[in-house]
């Protein structure tokens, strides 16, 4: 990649950094399509997130960023303007910095994990679902899967005030889905979805236990790096359907194009 003055920056925020795979599949891409755009990750501690943002402002050639963990709620603060949809979701994963230096917050992983969904042929509508996070990632996946049309979602996560704060936002918004907070066998589920961090390193624990899931169950984990966690490897043993996380990526990379475009 031959990068210039004329060559249009991003970046990627994110703490830690070892993981970020976002910076390569979006240089792939953009390169795929003839568009002179340069993705780097970008190490900022959740205490300089402010300067950092701030500095973004400043630099014309910044087209803008994306935003991983653990800055897709804080980083909100430090924004000009969000969607209608990271309003709702009360996360962002995209920054747009406008001509001006305006910076405008969207969250694309809603839409990215259902189109990654649909691409395996998994149906969400009327299925139950178990969902385990309740942080950026995880408000923007539950809200996805009650658009979809899930019969049922349970949300597992460490801090129950949070899944079930989540939990009556979600439900707010689509009645027609069944939304509950705690803890549930995932024996019981058809789709079981990783949205926290555990995973990213190998001797992090199983975010859930998946005994008895097996063939007829869907396990998904939003993890990009590595590309089959434990919880995949595990779930895949027992004959279970698992997705991992670059599909969910892939799936968000036209929309990243079409909003960031001045």
């Amino acid at each position: 990649m031959e990068i210039t003055g004329k060559t249009k920056i991003m970046f990627v925020l994110a703490d830690p950094i070892d993981h970020v795979r976002a910076s390569a599949v979006m240089n792939a891409y953009f390169a795929s399509i003839g568009d002179d755009l340069a993705v780097s990750p970008i190490h900022v501690l959740p205490g300089d997130l402010g300067q950092a943002v701030a500095s973004i402002r400043l630099m014309r050639n910044v087209f803008g960023f994306g935003v991983t963990i653990p800055h897709k709620t804080c980083v909100i603060e430090h924004l000009d303007e969000i969607t209608p949809t990271a309003q709702l979701i009360g996360a962002v994963n995209f920054v747009k910095r406008t001509a001006e230096g305006r910076l405008v917050g969207d969250n694309l992983d809603a839409r990215g994990f259902t189109a990654s969904l649909a691409q395996h042929e998994v149906a969400v509508r009327g299925r139950k679902v178990l969902q385990v996070g309740a942080g950026g990632a995880g408000r923007a996946t539950a809200f996805g899967l009650a658009e979809a049309g899930a019969g049922e979602l349970t949300i597992m996560n460490r801090d129950d005030g949070k899944a079930h704060a989540l939990a009556a936002a979600v439900a707010a918004h689509y009645p027609a889905t069944k939304v509950s907070a705690g803890r549930a066998e995932a024996r019981s589920f058809d789709l079981i979805v990783n949205t926290t961090s555990l995973g990213m390193k190998p001797d992090d624990p199983l975010p859930v236990d998946i005994e008895g899931v097996g063939a007829g169950a869907t396990v998904s984990d939003i993890i990009v790096n590595p590309a089959v966690t434990r919880l995949l490897a595990r779930a895949a043993a027992q004959g279970a359907r698992v997705i991992g996380g670059r599909p969910m990526l892939d799936a968000q990379m036209a929309l990243v194009a079409r909003f960031i475009a001045r």
